[in-house]
């Protein structure tokens, strides 16, 4: 594997990069099916669409990705994104953690440093996201990072097979919780 390319460091997290020898394991992350639950979704992408993405996602400003990695060890443990529309200077943001890595307060500072990439490195206005309602870990990480309650859709997901409502989220520049990563 080759090593992280670091491009912002927080306290015990950084983004970098994403890399292609890691495609693999960004595969295996984002098939699993607690990941599978998270995103509402049914089935994994298979590793040929997974693949054959990584060359249109590289060229595509639209989609920003980064690897979130552990700093003390320098291991890749998740991936947020950014889709950028960039017309209006907004932003839905994405993000898998590693199976193994969940549960140990790591998204919301990997979330904190996409937000702060997203203001005061990519000028954005406003950044959103959908979390499914039973997931209540996502939404108090989201909400430590910034992002505030903002809407609902009703019954446009799926829980262990049961519709449930998706939490529409938004965060400001205004609503960042600094100090900047950026900035310091």
């Amino acid at each position: 594997m080759s090593a992280p390319h670091i491009l912002l460091t927080g306290n015990g997290l950084a983004l970098g990069m994403p890399r292609q020898d890691m495609l693999p394991e960004y595969h295996e992350w984002e098939s699993d099916p607690r990941t599978l639950l998270g995103y509402s979704a049914q089935f994994p992408q298979a590793w040929e669409s997974r693949a054959s993405g990584w060359e249109r996602m590289r060229g595509n400003q639209g989609l920003q990705q980064f690897e979130v990695v552990r700093t003390a060890d320098e291991q890749a443990i998740g991936l947020t994104t950014l889709h950028v529309d960039a017309a209006l200077q907004k932003a839905e943001f994405v993000i898998v953690l590693a199976p193994d890595e969940r549960g140990k307060g790591y998204a919301a500072e990997a979330t904190r440093l996409t937000l702060d990439w997203a203001f005061h490195v990519a000028a954005l206005r406003m950044v959103w996201l959908k979390v499914l309602e039973p997931n209540q870990a996502g939404v108090t990480a989201y909400e430590k990072a910034g992002f505030r309650q903002a809407g609902r859709l009703r019954q446009s997901g799926y829980w262990l097979g049961k519709p449930v409502d998706e939490l529409l989220m938004d965060a400001l520049p205004a609503d960042f919780p600094g100090p900047s990563a950026v900035a310091n």
